[in-house]
């Protein structure tokens, strides 16, 4: 706090004063600001010097979406190069009738206004005093210009030839106009979409620019939608790169509002910014009293909007909430869930006004209650009768359907007698649905468990809530439901949600829990989702090199029978694989079924995931244990990983001794090898890479090895699962051995074992379903280096995935489905 001094020491500390006709000062002014009430009476506001300008989300997002849309629109106008090439040569065809006089003024219009309006624009900011934003302008038309000249070089001499050719029609041309860039750089980043005339009188002299050019020849339809884009993207890049003028109300325009509101300051002080970044000051009335004042400023409303984006589109969630909030959406938001809690009988701070701050900014003054934030205190201090309170308070918001969406210790308080006060209503929700609600029990059971115990808060929830309530939320009780501070603190005690869970269902053992899928998609779903548009596009592009009649018309059947054959008793040797090393008895038949059933699952599924579900599924339904069914697949996956690399070697050893010239490994490959290995060392020389292996590897062995043990115990066993191993990766060799013998190839068979092997353990590694693209690009290129022609390589290796990977998912669905129908999966 700053008291009253003299004249010469406010002037020291450059004090604004704001009298009764002042509404706000310069917002670039800041440390101690002064405000004047009606009585005279100075207030010096303690505050950080404000900057004079700042980086603004909202450009910085404006520049990634404009990025976004210029990288679909030139995918797009690749796909349909021919169709704009077409309707280019349409209107060129109908431009041409035009007469030549017509066409020639209008050129010359079009190019002289297309340098008249924004330098008339300047001229109008040069006598408002506005230099600096002209300023801003040109600098962003020299980066554009100067961008679409070197992008534009390296388009013609270096850069795609498709991209090239769509831009310039394949004619003598500019991929991109370096005047047009600059000039929508230019008004970009000079804000002239503020100013509608002005933006309207932009647009028209632009578009008459780019017709102008377009029928003279100069320009492409491509090029002159790319380079708009681009031009609008180094406007925005240069907007936040050099910053706007700080346009938020200074501490003494808020203490002019609250005056506003009949408030009588004397006092105030900036303070902590609240967890979504808006601003907080400390305000001293006249009367003795405090407030707390929230300031929310406009360039802060798109702040976390990428998170907030993501949240939505990821999550299952009744939230009306809009990612993109207006300010006056949030104001009345803030407002609304404030006054709802009061009127729920909450102990929250009144909320005692609002009020815009000019147009950049509006307010919600609180008053102030001496508080502890529940983070604040250490854990002994949480008591029992603490707890309860805590739960009668959040009980009297769900009794009102009020979602409060952020219990955590930030916005649970304490206050001088010992009570508990809820802050932060502003992301909460009013007449809130059952999800939201129960969302909210989950999380603050999972806060307060990581303070006490989860046993000491399911007791008190329980104690107020009731077992029931807690029954709701237990399938709520997910990582990706909670916030994020609590994630993060879940990062370091993976065992609490467990625990959690454990003490609600020995509340509630009989209660009937409905599961919630809150996730609409994982992060890894969408990686699959790209990598199987690209596994698409290199089949279908794998597809056009290749005569599919001259393939069926010269291809030798008999081998092709052969190696249906070989993929048919593939899914035997994996149901005696999984049988050798499970203890408990299982049938035979059954086991192939589900084999079958897992080729279904793998149309959806990454290879190394779906076979391994779906058989850990069966094994449980035959009343194996879930700890020793995962066991039994990872004793199986892991000997077969180990059965994999020793055939590996041994057929590489074999075909290396036998022909060491025609597939011997280049030195591309061995550098490969050998950089792979200094990767995983250096890796392995970070702690916390090398304790989260250590720890992925003793979690696997720990339940693997005592699961083996017991299979070692029984010889018929052993010649079950390891025959069934090594049968599994022979029928695999042989059926795509047959395969090239189908198509004329004559490659040994041990060459094609270690093509096979190699790329396998590619494609299980692979994010696509089945390993989509992954495995049929490995296994023509190894077929390819092994001597194989690459038409006759590339039909080989799509037989090959016919037979195992296409043709089985029909007899597979209906594997599943009787599978299903009898409760064997």
């Amino acid at each position: 706090m700053i008291a009253r001094s003299s004249r010469k020491e406010a002037e020291s500390l450059s004090v604004a004063d704001i009298t009764e006709s002042e509404k706000t000062t310069d917002p670039s002014e800041g440390g101690a600001a002064v405000s004047e009430a009606r009585d005279e009476t100075v207030v010096f506001v303690v505050e950080p010097l404000l900057p004079q300008r700042l980086r603004r989300p909202s450009d910085a997002l404006r520049f990634l979406a404009t990025l976004l849309v210029l990288s679909a629109v030139i995918l797009l106008m690749l796909v349909a190069q021919q169709t704009l090439i077409g309707l280019e040569q349409d209107v060129t065809e109908g431009t041409d009738r035009a007469p030549a006089l017509l066409a020639g003024i209008a050129t010359f219009l079009s190019g002289a206004a297309v340098l008249v309006v924004p330098t008339a624009f300047a001229v109008e900011r040069v006598f408002h005093r506005d230099g600096l934003r002209v300023a801003e302008g040109l600098i962003a038309a020299i980066l554009g210009m100067a961008g679409s000249y070197l992008i534009g070089q390296w388009l013609v001499t270096a850069g795609p030839d498709d991209l090239a050719t769509l831009l310039t029609g394949a004619r003598d041309l500019e991929p991109l106009n370096a005047l047009l860039s600059s000039v929508i750089a230019y008004a970009t980043a000079v804000r002239i979409s503020r100013r509608p005339t002005w933006r309207a009188l932009m647009w028209t002299v632009t578009a008459l620019s780019i017709f102008s050019l377009f029928t003279g020849k100069q320009i492409t339809l491509p090029s002159a939608i790319v380079t708009l884009l681009f031009g609008m993207a180094v406007g925005y890049a240069t907007l936040y790169g050099v910053g706007s003028p700080n346009t938020r109300p200074p501490g003494n325009a808020v203490i002019a509002a609250l005056r506003k509101l009949s408030f009588s300051p004397i006092s105030a002080r900036r303070i902590d910014d609240d967890h979504q970044g808006s601003r907080r000051y400390a305000i001293g009335l006249s009367d003795g009293s405090s407030l707390d004042v929230t300031v929310l400023d406009r360039d802060r409303q798109v702040a976390g909007l990428p998170y907030r984006l993501w949240r939505r589109i990821r999550l299952h969630s009744e939230t009306r909430r809009r990612a993109i909030r207006s300010l006056r959406a949030e104001l009345e938001r803030e407002a609304l869930m404030a006054y709802a809690t009061q009127a729920a009988g909450a102990n929250t701070p009144r909320l005692l006004g609002t009020s815009e701050i000019g147009t950049e900014a509006a307010l919600l003054a609180y008053e102030h209650l001496e508080t502890r934030a529940l983070d604040q205190l250490d854990d002994s201090e949480i008591t029992d009768d603490l707890l309860a309170q805590i739960w009668e308070q959040v009980l009297l918001l769900q009794m009102q359907r009020l979602a409060h969406r952020r219990l955590t210790g930030d916005s649970i308080h304490l206050d001088r007698e010992g009570r508990v006060v809820l802050t932060d209503p502003r992301s909460g929700e009013v007449a809130a649905g059952d999800l939201l609600l129960r969302i909210d029990i989950a999380q603050l059971l999972t806060y307060l468990a990581l303070r006490v115990g989860a046993e000491r808060s399911v007791r008190a929830a329980a104690g107020v809530l009731g077992p029931d309530a807690l029954g709701g939320a237990l399938p709520l009780l997910q990582r990706i439901a909670l916030t994020r501070e609590t994630r993060a603190a879940l990062s370091k005690n993976k065992e609490l949600l467990p625990g959690v869970r454990e003490q609600i269902e020995a509340l509630t053992p009989q209660a009937e829990v409905e599961e919630v899928r809150l996730e609409r998609f994982k992060p890894r779903t969408l990686v699959t989702i790209i990598a199987s548009t690209l596994a698409a596009y290199f089949l279908l592009s794998q597809l056009s090199r290749v005569n599919l009649l001259q393939v069926i018309t010269t291809a030798e059947w008999g081998w092709g029978v052969l190696a249906l054959a070989a993929s048919g008793v593939s899914f035997v040797a994996a149901a005696l694989m999984i049988r050798g090393f499970v203890p408990e008895p299982l049938p035979l038949g059954r086991t192939v079924l589900v084999q079958f059933a897992s080729s279904f699952v793998k149309l959806v599924t990454p290879p190394a995931v779906g076979g391994v579900a779906i058989n850990t599924r069966y094994l449980q339904k035959r009343g194996v244990p879930p700890a020793l069914a995962v066991a039994s697949i990872g004793a199986s996956q892991v000997i077969g990983l180990a059965s994999h690399i020793l055939l590996l070697l041994l057929f590489a050893y074999i075909t290396g001794s036998n022909t060491t010239t025609s597939f011997a490994p280049s030195r591309g490959l061995l550098v490969a090898v050998l950089a792979v290995a200094v990767l995983i060392v250096i890796l392995l020389g970070v702690p916390p890479v090398r304790r989260m292996v250590t720890r992925r590897l003793k979690s696997l062995f720990s339940n693997v090895v005592p699961r083996l043990l017991d299979v070692l115990q029984s010889p018929r066993k052993i010649a079950e699962g390891f025959g069934g191993i090594l049968c599994l990766s022979l029928t695999f060799v042989v059926c795509l051995y047959a395969c090239v013998r189908a198509f004329g190839g004559d490659t040994g068979f041990t060459t094609v074992a270690v093509v096979y092997l190699t790329a396998n353990a590619i494609g299980s590694a692979a994010p696509t379903p089945g390993g989509l693209g992954a495995v049929e690009a490995s296994l023509a290129l190894g077929l390819t280096v092994a001597g194989v022609p690459a038409e006759f390589a590339t039909s080989s290796v799509l037989l090959y995935r016919l037979l195992t990977f296409w043709l089985p998912v029909l007899p597979g669905w209906a594997s599943f489905t009787y599978l299903q129908r009898h409760e064997a999966l």
